[in-house]
């Protein structure tokens, strides 16, 4: 099953705004709007399956970024390397009362 996360992005959030106004203007079925996503789905999995630098286990992800630049209106960083770390935001492990 390929992962779903891109859905709640802005990219994620405009796919889904794009299906609706086809299926209102006929353009498209509800059904093929539903199979769009998960095509989608597959396609950023595959992309980032091919990327070195970035890992997923245990419910974290883990991005590696090299030559990385910052930018602000006036100001310009540049880092050779940057590590992200993000995980899932709910608890599911088992609740401990000390």
């Amino acid at each position: 099953m390929a992962y779903q996360l891109y859905r709640n992005t802005t990219l994620g959030n405009s796919l889904w705004e794009s299906l609706g106004e086809l299926i209102q203007c006929h353009q498209i079925t509800p059904q093929l709007a539903l199979q769009a996503p998960l095509q989608f789905d597959k396609a950023i999995n595959s992309a980032l399956a091919q990327r070195d630098g970035i890992e997923f286990y245990d419910s974290v992800w883990t991005f590696v970024l090299n030559d990385v630049e910052f930018r602000e209106v006036t100001e310009l960083s540049k880092v050779d390397e940057v590590r992200i770390v993000a995980c899932d935001g709910k608890n599911t492990g088992p609740k401990t009362t000390e």
